[in-house]
């Protein structure tokens, strides 16, 4: 089965150099350029490489038991060079444990090919990266409203 639904997120500033994103499902979220405790775009990527793979992972390893210990820290060098800023060395480190016993073994057993299977073809954040889809940009006359050019 095959999901081509669009995607869409709003980011509107809610301040000097603070915004607030909000989902299609009216879910929001506030960043910053990482002067104070919000988190910044680069974190916010992190984060969504991370969570998408812990979404996976742990849905697979779910079905057999609930994780006692379940943490996945996402981690890169960010660079400015010739080319621009971008992030490099990106790395997904989970730390998982499941308790004993036959599901807490199962678990155990399928979780180096659900983070495998995740990396490689279902999480659609970092597959998205690593196939280096282009993004577009424009900018729209406000004063026309949302989707005018």
């Amino acid at each position: 089965m095959t999901d081509n639904s669009p995607r869409s997120v709003t980011v509107e500033r809610s301040g000097p150099g603070r915004f607030t994103v909000t989902n299609a499902r009216g879910g929001t979220l506030s960043f910053g350029i990482g002067g104070d405790s919000d988190f910044t775009p680069v974190e916010l990527f992190l984060a969504a490489i991370g969570g998408c793979t812990a979404v996976d992972v742990e849905a697979a390893t779910g079905r057999h038991t609930e994780a006692t210990v379940f943490s996945v820290t996402t981690s890169g060098t960010k660079v400015e060079d010739e080319g621009g800023n971008r992030m490099t060395d990106l790395q997904v480190a989970f730390s998982v444990a499941f308790p004993d016993g036959p599901s807490g073994d199962r678990a155990r057993a399928i979780l180096p090919r659900a983070v495998k299977s995740s990396h490689d073809r279902i999480c659609t954040v970092s597959r998205t990266v690593e196939a280096g889809t282009p993004v577009t940009t424009s900018v729209r006359d406000a004063a026309s409203g949302p989707g005018t050019e």
